[in-house]
């Protein structure tokens, strides 16, 4: 483990971007792995009745791959590109001691506005196109899911990145924040899975986003 620890650090050393985009590839290749067993596990409300308790669980690699390319594609180089600049924005532009309350603290809240959310669009979006859904049906879907996952993600991620931030390099974090994508994968795949579960329409109706009509 540890000869393979110097192997990535050189490689990151060396091919920065390319190192990135290839263990972002490989770890959300592997989250989605988890995420399958994870939904195999807990049964769809929609197939519940119709599921075979006997029937094996098989990895469907179509969607091993098209995860896996999702970290390639825009985890890796987006992930790497974001933490180089916002380390530098905080550092030259904020003019903020590194290491401090308020740098820390203003990472945080920049990532959750920006970046958090991009990734769950792209992600949503990404999903839904490679699994051959129309633009409505996109549409509905991110409507169903994103704020729900936002809301849930909102109260875990803040606490991740407080310890990225504060104590990992700045090469190191996106490795740092794919590593927690493994977790963040099965979370993903399970809202998508609940469908229109009672759960986020409860989450949704603290944050209505239209405006009731008028009437007359």
């Amino acid at each position: 483990m540890l000869r393979l620890w110097k192997w990535y650090q050189k490689c990151l050393a060396f091919h920065p971007v390319k190192t990135q985009v290839i263990s972002s590839g490989v770890i959300w290749g592997a989250g989605d792995i988890a995420a399958q067993a994870v939904t195999y596990s807990i049964p769809n409300k929609t197939n519940s009745h119709f599921k075979d308790d006997d029937k094996e669980f098989k990895i469907n690699w179509k969607r091993v791959a098209t995860t896996s390319v999702f970290g390639l594609g825009f985890v890796g180089p987006v992930g790497h590109y974001w933490y180089e600049y916002l380390d530098r924005y905080i550092r030259l532009k904020l003019l903020l001691k590194p290491d401090s309350f308020r740098f820390v603290a203003s990472k945080v809240a920049i990532d959750g506005m920006i970046f958090g959310p991009l990734d769950l669009l792209v992600f949503f979006t990404y999903m839904g196109f490679c699994t051959g859904k129309s633009v409505p049906q996109i549409k509905e879907d991110v409507k169903r899911d994103f704020l729900p996952a936002l809301v849930l993600e909102g109260a875990i991620w803040p606490i991740v990145q407080v310890a990225n931030f504060r104590f990992i390099p700045v090469r190191y974090q996106l490795l740092y924040v794919n590593f927690f994508c493994l977790m963040d994968s099965c979370f993903l795949s399970w809202v998508e899975q609940q469908e229109d579960a009672q759960w986020k329409q409860w989450v949704k109706s603290f944050l209505p986003l239209e405006q009731p009509k008028r009437h007359g």
